[in-house]
């Protein structure tokens, strides 16, 4: 069962944009934003990744950790790690992406081990390593620099009370963005059910965006078993 608590680190076969292999312990002490996408995923081209290298340019990587993680569930014969590195170099990303490893069939591993329902995704772990944002779909960027802001006035080694005044501040201040089932704030003591029921691997096609968006547009959301 996924914890956000205790998030298990990410499972790539290979990082690149990177002279090392990289973790989410490396990046401990920091804010990290994960974007979660599919080179072939026109909302990740669209919506997810142009948000990634706005956050690179507006916040210090002394502070604030963007990574990616490509997770290839849908044609992963024409999304391989070469035709990755080739898309990468060809678009100007920069960031460190993770290539999220294969399982043979059915979802990668840390799509799998996060129960991601689909592309683009995004997470936000605070400076104690802990998930404190899921988004699934596009976010505006206020909404995600507003939160950013507020986990990096924690300190790494803050009381649980300061986050949950951090949580309390934020919930005052942001407009919940229609409170429907593309996002879900994971905040510290969150009692949300991460059961299997949840998760990718159930089988179940991922939710999709409000007023059915055509495919091609930034709100639609690539799941298993998208039928595009």
């Amino acid at each position: 069962m996924f914890n956000p608590e205790s998030p298990p680190e990410i499972t790539a076969s290979r990082w690149l944009n990177s002279d090392q292999k990289l973790s989410l312990k490396h990046y401990r002490g920091k804010v990290i934003v994960v974007v979660v996408f599919q080179m072939l995923c026109q909302g990740s081209l669209k919506a997810g990744l142009p948000q990634a290298m706005r956050l690179r340019r507006v916040f210090d990587e002394k502070e604030v950790a963007v990574i990616g993680l490509h997770t290839a569930f849908e044609t992963p014969e024409k999304q391989s790690i070469e035709e990755l590195e080739k898309f990468l170099d060809h678009s100007g990303i920069d960031m460190p992406v993770a290539y999220d490893k294969p399982l043979g069939t059915g979802m990668p591993a840390t799509m799998l081990a996060y129960q991601l329902q689909g592309t683009p995704a995004l997470m936000i772990f605070d400076r104690q390593g802990r998930v404190r944002r899921h988004y699934l779909g596009a976010v505006d960027d206020l909404r995600i620099g507003a939160e950013v802001m507020a986990m990096l006035t924690e300190d790494k080694n803050s009381a649980r009370e300061v986050s949950l005044a951090v949580e309390r501040k934020l919930h005052a201040a942001l407009i919940d963005p229609e409170a429907d089932e593309h996002d879900h704030v994971h905040g510290p003591g969150c009692n949300h059910d991460h059961g299997q029921g949840n998760g990718p691997d159930n089988g179940q096609e991922a939710p999709k965006a409000k007023k059915n968006p055509a495919h091609g547009k930034p709100g639609h959301v690539h799941g298993p078993g998208c039928k595009h």
